[in-house]
């Protein structure tokens, strides 16, 4: 691999077309960082962050992120020469967590030795697809009546799979209803912690509702209780946030705690990381699926590129660019055509950086020479 000579850190702003709510609170203005890694022949790699300016979803935040990235793993990339992208996670390593950050820099590492060796980001991962099928996520809304329009809206757009956000007050009856409205649509429930084991009974009426999966319906850190719900209940439980890494996936597999396994980029500490997970699953008959941070369009195709692996096996979150962003930052913006996205043969992500909407959208940058 060409040596990287330069580092930039794009700290930007982004407003979403609509508020986003989960059982965590509502997020519309996005702040997040867009990675740049350079090397002396021209080529710049790009990757994204996914913390959110809150610890809503993990400990990790805008800000500890450029923490992080700025005081510990870059002097560490500026210390070390890089053979293979799959280099970075191993020296950061010592590092404990912060695999957002992590996977930030990782990202823009792999989107370069891409692009120097004139491949796709996907075929650079051992991808097998030429398109790939996707999902919607859609967030608590303001009335059932608005759930079902907006439900109505992406199915006839074609999307191959509805995730609803669920919480305490706003789950059985708003999923039987929804399930009423639409018998044969592929829909999951996303509970992002809300519940625990005392909700046992309640949680079981899901049974009921031909669910594709409940995600994450117990706590963030948890893999005991899930085993004991997963017991319990039919519907098969995915998790999320308790899933880290390789070795949370096998202690979950093991433990029974699951049937499938949602795996995030930034959550596990990037496409390493990711490939190793899925990888094991395959290997085990665990479903998994590629989810979601309300990337921009860096992020959005760094999930593409993942997706093409033969083992996901379920439509993920990667939604097109215009159902988050009037105005994204690559070009041409991701486009969902029935429910698929086609795959980029161009090399590394497989889309150019928007230069004008990236300096628009940017509210600071730090840049780190090698």
């Amino acid at each position: 691999m060409v040596p990287i000579k330069q580092m930039k850190l794009h700290k930007l702003n982004m407003r979403m077309k609509d508020p986003f709510t989960t059982s965590f609170g509502t997020m519309q203005d996005k702040e997040f960082f867009i990675t740049e890694a350079v090397d002396d022949r021209g080529n710049r790699g790009f990757g994204e962050s996914v913390a959110f300016i809150n610890p809503w979803y993990s400990e990790e935040t805008v800000e500890t992120n450029l923490h992080m990235m700025r005081d510990f793993l870059i002097p560490i990339l500026q210390r070390n020469l890089i053979e293979h992208p799959d280099d970075v996670s191993a020296l950061f390593h010592p590092i404990k967590r912060n695999n957002m950050a992590k996977s930030a820099l990782e990202g823009a590492v792999w989107d370069l030795y891409a692009k120097q060796h004139h491949m796709s980001l996907a075929a650079a991962l051992g991808g097998e697809k030429k398109e790939i099928d996707v999902g919607i996520s859609i967030g608590i809304q303001p009335s059932i009546q608005k759930l079902i329009d907006t439900i109505g809206r992406f199915v006839a757009a074609g999307y191959k799979r509805i995730k609803i956000k669920i919480k305490p007050g706003w789950d059985i009856d708003v999923l039987r209803q929804v399930r009423e409205k639409f018998p044969e649509v592929p829909i999951m429930a996303d509970a992002n912690s809300a519940y625990s084991l005392a909700d046992i009974d309640h949680l079981r009426q899901l049974d009921d509702l031909g669910l594709m999966m409940i995600e994450q319906p117990l706590a963030h850190d948890d893999i005991i209780d899930h085993a004991t719900l997963q017991k319990n209940m039919r519907t098969p439980i995915c998790l999320d946030e308790s899933i880290h890494s390789l070795e949370d996936t096998r202690k979950a597999v093991e433990l029974g705690s699951c049937k499938i396994i949602n795996i995030k980029v930034g959550r596990v500490g990037g496409l390493s990381e990711s490939k190793r997970i899925h990888d094991y699953c395959r290997e085990q008959g665990i479903d998994v699926w590629c989810g979601g941070m309300l990337e921009a369009g860096v992020g959005r195709a760094h999930n593409i590129a993942l997706t093409t692996l033969g083992g996901f096996n379920l439509p993920g979150d990667t939604a097109g660019s215009s159902r988050y962003w009037k105005k994204d930052i690559i070009a041409p913006e991701v486009v969902v055509e029935k429910g698929v996205i086609h795959v980029p043969e161009k090399p590394g992500i497989g889309y150019e950086i928007d230069e004008d909407a990236l300096k628009r959208f940017t509210v600071d940058t730090y840049v780190f020479d090698f």
